[in-house]
């Protein structure tokens, strides 16, 4: 039901405005008038940005209202890009359903709507539905999705991807919001199954697909000569040396030719043609001016380019729709201006009778921090809806209104609250400011003003589901690239050279090929790959190489085992001495926490917040917390550490924070100062900035509990601090810290709550390792999905620069520029503001005190300037959503971790993100600094979740996990391999046995059947699949691990082909045989022999009696052989009989 009483519009043509719509009152209007109304309301704004706010708004007044988006390219007029495929799918999916819909609201920003598109009949003609049982041809469909312009992939993981792989197709349809995996039987569709990018595994069943094509443009072979035959005509330029012209010919899709868009067809339309007739527009103030801007811009960038003879351009006036002809489109349907901005009503202006919300903010440092809340809802006679951001903010709201005695009642949705008669109610939406009217009287009031400016959750990051742990393995392998160093556990180090297919006694079977020291070469069967894990240790050239058959790596192996050893025999005390010991469980401090918690300026991550809620659940717990939290630099550890310290001040405990250096003592002094300013809390910092006097002053105000929150370097370890009431140790930095300082810690460990932070990323695999020891929270959130971040690695000149800010600037967003040198920083401003005019600039860097380096921060994030000049302070800035663009400055400058870090503040939403690498002249590039440019440049596209963690980074972390000295046997034997023989030992030491020191690792059994057994290539033609599912099968642990992952491939890639499932039962045979304790299985056609290990679990009578029951089948040969004659030609035969003997084999138990 209505709230606002609207004006009517008229029937045909015609101007009104409407005024006096503040805050939220604006979308009510338009969401109002687009229900009512029995036409499609088109919505016009300024720019990208207000689009995308009034798009969210409007399903929020309007939630039965169908909202369509139609998104902007986001590339320049005349640019060398094409979209994002995401985009293009959007838009496509958008074109589709308009001229079906004659009741909702399309919202565009006015750029967008002034670029012509392709004709009605061609994007309304090329769409196909599949539907199950329907007859399909493999190669008729691959030609015709590449025709629609669609990719062949290996893995489908966007948008206008398909897959071919047997009889399974795998395709993203554009518009669609999931993949879809279509199975055929002989040819036709047998099911049709929506998948997820992300795992590759199905979800659910369909009935049928619509397929749009993936383009915005036809690129059947006849589109495209005809595309060929106006180029010609309309350029007079050598086509032959035209890039577009030849990667067309030769059937690549070149980047930037959207904007040869006429050439494929005889006319085109525009976005006014795939209206419905009957259309209503509604339009914010600005658009004409945006309009003309853009024209201005298309204009230069057209006189500025149109000389490249390799590039010739179509004039404007093709591509664009001018700004005069947009107009008069406009003007022969009802429109309605709508403004914030008060009007005097009259003919044609209705002023509405809505009000701004007074100031409401929250004052944490008065008395009565609800005050204004109050006096406003007692003087309000109407009803009142508040809205927050998400359940869990509703939560908070809902405890802080308790403050004041209120109980709002939780609506669903706007529609719900208007026809309710509750005075308050409290719902979940995603508003920025509120609206308040008279008649009806209704207020409601968001979320965000009255916290203040807290920063509204714009990303749109899904989460991913974390696919447990069998990431491991696979990262472990992935990187493999053909000469990568590589470890066998009994042969060393080597180096990796491919797959290759050999055939042995009359069987393929696959081999991994390495290679060793004196060009010798070894073939590891793929049934072996868990004797092989990747080698990290220092730079893969400096990597040992081992000579086969030599003493060395025994010896590196061994000394290695005895250290791990220690190392577990050491965790395994703490952390028995840490369980047998109570800690203190905190209270929850509810309300105070929220307040506290909304006082951070910025938005967490999806990792921080499981990481903050994780310390809050141990500290509340009666288990001593001992976390250690693991984030790269600027992933926001120090906020998890403030809300620790929150919960035990508010405790009543004191709290220890120790960093390692002085300069970092005196920042978190600050910081901690500024964040626990509202609440009666002290902050003491002991460090040498102080004098004597006052360090002794500090020491006595500790022992008396005077101070809730010292933070020191490790002065704060020495004897004569004692700290009355204890309750919470911080560490910063750890992997700073020395061993003696983390023995003095050891001591106070066993009952005080400890949390840890560092940077070092020490992998997840010690995180299995030190399973138990110590929780571990790793704090890693990279943007969604693809790191989409295009780099570019270019030689350092002005029209790059001019490009590259101008190409993120003219699409709304703001850009990141490193100017690592603080004198010059200035002139650089300077040089910039000439250069590109319409930049608003800023500066940030380390030198500025920290509060205007927050000031500059967070003006940075609401988008007061768009382009930030700063020095690599950045790194470890904060998430800006719409900067998406970052130009480093002499990139040769930088190590790869830190080019990566800097890569990573840009690509945080979705849109196309850019990173230029600016380097001087090449000769004087070092060949190391090429070599990291070269790499980063690499990995701006590899598979979900790819980090580039330099190897000395993992080295380091791990290496002083609990004393100095293990460095030196890591890099012997490679990280990974380190890591599982501490796994091994710790468990060992946990059932009570000796870690073998011998075999730290189990090579496990070895079994030739004599079959082939392996993936074939015709199956899964993708190498580097195959080899992580070769890895993944040698690796599971148990029957069910097997099944699960037989049943992933099915899905996957088809049913299992006859070596394949040899392969699986394979596995399943030696998992049999390792508990058995037998060493090897050696079986063909005539029988075979059974070699048992010395501790075998077989019972020796079970033996004795099959061979005094059949003498002439079984027999004993030495002490561990035993040998069986039975015929077995067929391989399910061998299956068989060797499965119905190890079920004899195994011991009863009673």
């Amino acid at each position: 039901m209505p709230v606002l009483r609207l004006p009517l519009l008229p029937a045909a043509a015609g101007k009104q405005h409407w005024g006096n719509l503040p805050g939220a009152a604006l979308s009510l209007a338009i969401a109002e008038a687009a229900s009512a109304a029995k036409r499609f309301t088109l919505l016009l704004t300024a720019d990208s940005q207000s689009a995308e706010r009034l798009e969210q708004e409007l399903s929020f007044f309007a939630p039965t209202l169908p909202v369509l988006h139609f998104p902007d390219w986001e590339t320049l007029p005349y640019d060398l890009f094409s979209p994002h495929q995401d985009i293009i799918s959007q838009r496509i999916a958008s074109l589709y359903r308009l001229p079906e819909l004659a009741h909702g609201v399309l919202v565009v920003p006015i750029t967008t709507a002034l670029h012509r598109l392709a004709p009605t009949k061609f994007l309304l003609g090329s769409s196909l539905v599949l539907d199950i049982g329907q007859k399909l041809d493999v190669e008729q469909m691959r030609t015709r999705l590449e025709a629609s312009g669609y990719r062949c992939v290996d893995t489908v993981y966007e948008h206008g991807e398909f897959a071919v792989r047997g009889a399974l197709i795998d395709l993203f349809p554009m518009g669609s919001k999931l993949p879809y995996r279509i199975d055929l039987f002989d040819d036709e569709i047998e099911t049709l199954r929506t998948f997820d990018p992300e795992n590759q595994r199905s979800i659910d069943k369909v009935e049928s697909v619509r397929l749009l094509p993936a383009r915005e443009f036809p690129l059947q072979k006849d589109a495209v000569t005809r595309f060929k035959a106006r180029f010609r005509e309309r350029f007079d330029v050598d086509f032959r040396r035209c890039p577009i012209f030849q990667d067309l010919s030769s059937g690549i899709t070149p980047a930037g030719i959207e904007y040869y868009l006429p050439l494929f067809f005889d006319e085109t339309s525009t976005l006014f043609d795939y209206l419905p007739q009957d259309t209503q527009v509604f339009s914010l103030p600005g658009i004409e001016q945006a309009a003309e801007n853009f024209w201005n811009d298309v204009r230069n960038r057209y006189e500025e380019r149109r000389v490249d003879p390799e590039r010739p351009l179509l004039p404007p006036n093709e591509l664009f729709l001018p700004v005069e002809d947009c107009f008069a489109r406009l003007k022969s349907w009802p429109r309605v201006v709508v403004s914030q901005q008060d009007v005097e009503p009259s003919a044609g202006r209705e002023r509405f009778p809505a009000l701004p919300l007074p100031d409401l903010a929250i004052q944490s440092k008065a008395t009565q921090p609800l005050a204004a809340l109050s006096t406003f809802l007692e003087g309000f006679p109407g009803r009142v809806l508040f809205t927050a951001e998400s359940a869990g903010r509703r939560e908070v709201l809902l405890e802080l209104l308790e403050r004041l005695k209120l109980r709002p009642k939780t609506v669903d949705n706007w529609p719900d609250f208007v026809s309710g008669s509750e005075r308050l109610s409290i719902t979940i939406a995603p508003l920025d400011e509120g609206l308040l009217l008279e008649h009806p009287s209704l207020a409601l009031v968001a979320e965000s003003p009255l916290f203040g400016q807290r920063v509204m959750q714009r990303r749109r990051r899904e989460k991913r589901t974390d696919g447990g742990n069998n990431d491991a393995v696979i990262k472990n392998l992935t990187e493999l690239r053909e000469g990568a160093p590589v470890v066998h556990i009994d042969h060393g180090v080597g180096r990796y050279l491919g797959l290759a297919t050999l055939e042995v006694e009359n069987q393929v079977a696959e081999f991994l090929m390495l290679a060793y020291a004196e060009d010798a070469k070894l073939y590891v069967p793929v049934a072996n790959l868990h004797l092989i894990a990747r080698y990290t240790g220092s730079d893969d050239a400096l990597a040992p190489l081992h000579r086969l058959g030599s003493e060395t790596w025994q010896k590196a192996k061994r000394k290695a085992a005895e250290q791990v050893r220690d190392v577990a025999a050491e965790l395994l005390d703490i952390y028995a001495r840490r369980a047998a010991r109570e800690g203190y469980a905190f209270a929850d401090p509810k309300a105070d926490y929220a307040t506290f918690s909304a006082g951070f300026p910025f938005e967490e991550t999806p990792d921080q917040q499981t990481t903050i809620d994780a310390v809050r659940a141990d500290m509340l717990a009666p288990k001593p917390m001992d976390r250690l939290v693991c984030g790269d630099v600027g992933f926001g550890k120090t906020e998890v550490a403030m809300r620790a310290a929150f919960i035990a001040v508010h405790g009543g405990r004191q709290v220890a924070i120790l960093v390692p250096t002085t300069l970092l003592a005196q920042q978190h002094y600050n910081s901690f100062r500024d964040r626990f300013a509202d609440w009666p809390v002290s902050v003491e910092v002991m460090s040498r900035f102080k004098s004597a006097k006052e360090i002794n002053a500090a020491v006595a105000d500790l022992a008396e509990g005077k101070i809730d929150i010292v933070i020191g370097t490790h002065k704060l370890l020495q004897d004569d601090v004692k700290i009355k009431n204890l309750g919470l140790v911080i560490i910063d930095e750890e992997h700073r810290f020395g061993v003696r300082q983390k023995e003095q810690l050891k001591a106070l460990r066993s009952e005080v709550d400890i949390l840890t932070l560092t940077a070092t990323p020490i992998p997840r695999t010690l995180n299995m390792a030190v399973s138990g020891m110590r929780d571990l929270s790793i704090i890693a959130t990279p943007p969604a999905r693809r790191l989409s971040v295009r780099t570019f690695v270019m030689e350092e000149n002005k029209s790059t620069v001019k490009e590259a800010l101008l190409r993120e600037l003219l699409r709304g967003g703001q850009v990141y520029y490193l100017h690592n040198d603080v004198k010059t920083i200035e002139k650089c401003a300077a040089d910039l503001a000439e250069l590109v005019p319409e930049a608003r600039i800023g500066i940030g860097h380390g030198q500025m005190r920290e509060r205007d380096l927050e000031q500059v921060m967070s003006d940075f994030y609401h988008k007061r300037f768009n382009v930030l000049i700063a020095s690599t302070i950045i790194e470890t800035g904060i998430d800006v959503p719409s900067a998406n663009t970052i130009i480093i400055e002499r990139a040769d400058k930088f190590g790869l971790a830190q080019l990566h870090q800097l890569r990573g503040r840009v690509g945080r939403s979705h849109h196309q993100a850019y990173a230029y690498l600016l380097t001087p002249p090449r000769k004087q590039i070092t060949p190391d600094a090429e070599k990291r440019l070269e790499a980063i440049a690499n990995t701006q596209d590899l598979g979900a979740g790819f980090v580039l963690a330099t190897n000395d980074l993992e080295i380091r972390g791990a290496g002083e996990l609990l004393g100095d000295g293990q460095s030196g046997q890591i890099q012997a034997v490679g990280f990974t391999l380190y890591m599982e023989m501490l796994e091994r030992a710790v468990k060992a030491i946990r059932k009570g046995e000796q870690p073998n020191l011998d075999q730290p690792l189990g090579g496990g059994p070895e079994i030739n059947l004599r079959l082939p057994a392996l993936i074939p290539e015709a199956y899964l033609p993708d190498v580097h699949t195959r080899l992580i599912l070769y890895k993944r099968i040698a690796n599971a642990a148990d029957e069910e691990g097997l099944k699960d992952l037989q049943v992933e491939m099915i899905d996957r890639f088809g049913l299992l082909p006859e070596p394949t499932k040899n392969l699986v039962r394979l596995t399943l045979l030696k998992l049999q045989a390792e508990q058995l304790g037998i060493k090897k299985v050696d079986a063909g056609p005539q029988g075979g022999r059974i070699e048992f290990s010395a501790d075998t679990q077989v019972d020796p009578l079970v033996l004795i009696k099959l061979i005094q029951g059949q003498p002439n089948r079984y027999k004993f040969e030495g002490a561990t052989l035993f040998k069986f004659m039975v015929p077995m030609e067929r391989p399910e035969e061998r299956f068989n009989i060797l499965e119905a003997l190890f079920e004899r084999l195994t011991p009863k138990t009673a």
